[in-house]
């Protein structure tokens, strides 16, 4: 079987603010990397382009971006075709298992997979289009009952489950802390997922991704190699409309 998600080809946009901004994320990361006695390479930049149109995540990837994430399959169905690459898209938003049919083979990543139910519907669609899915299990950190995740006494249990089937590769986990005044009051929301991660087997220990714009240095202290941002890179978004 081949991996799901080939990317397309190659084209190039002119600069503008936005690579102002990525420049300026990529140096608060290789800041936080050196705190963290990090190489900063090894950390991946995912620009979160919910909410963003075409012209500018255009511009991202002119900029250097290559990884794109995406919360909702209706909105990023209409931008994939108009994106150049070459991109790796990823799905970090909520996935019901009647969507799953429409992520398999359009998404390098799918970071949200948070149920055994899930995973299989997932699976049985990868196999049935000769290829592998590679996911990360979300982990729940925020207490809140809103948020989405397994918890975390079930998430290597689920993680070891999803692995074993045949349409799907588990690559690590997913996590998002807690909305916090101050940045640092999340780190140990970020360690605990860390500890977590760390008890993976080493087929499955390859990506930590925590943190977005407000507390991406926290998460990089804490050990997170993928950083899913949208806001440092794009600016304030649209009040969300409904998908």
């Amino acid at each position: 079987m081949v991996q799901c998600g080939v990317p397309c080809q190659a084209a190039s946009n002119p600069m503008s603010t936005i690579s102002d901004n990525i420049l300026r994320v990529r140096e608060r990361i290789a800041s936080a990397a050196s705190r963290a006695g990090r190489d900063p390479r090894g950390i991946t930049v995912v620009a979160v382009t919910k909410s963003v149109d075409v012209e500018r995540i255009r511009e991202a990837l002119a900029a250097g971006i290559q990884d794109l994430g995406e919360n909702y399959y209706q909105e990023v169905r209409e931008k994939m075709p108009l994106v150049p690459g070459p991109v790796r898209w990823h799905f970090i938003g909520h996935l019901q298992s009647n969507k799953a049919k429409h992520v398999i083979g359009r998404f390098a990543l799918i970071q949200s997979v948070d149920s055994l139910a899930l995973a299989k519907e997932l699976s049985r669609r990868a196999e049935a289009a000769g290829c592998r899915q590679e996911v990360l299990i979300e982990v729940k950190l925020d207490p809140a009952a809103t948020k989405q995740g397994v918890q975390p006494a079930a998430a290597l249990d689920l993680a070891s489950h999803a692995d074993s089937l045949g349409g799907l590769v588990v690559r690590g986990f997913m996590g998002m802390a807690p909305v916090l005044d101050d940045p640092e009051q999340a780190r140990p929301y970020f360690a605990s997922l860390r500890r977590l991660f760390q008890e993976l087997p080493p087929a499955n220990r390859h990506i930590l991704s925590m943190g977005m714009t407000a507390d991406f240095e926290a998460a990089i202290l804490e050990g997170a190699n993928l950083v899913r941002i949208g806001t440092a890179i794009f600016g304030p978004r649209p009040p969300e409309l409904p998908h």
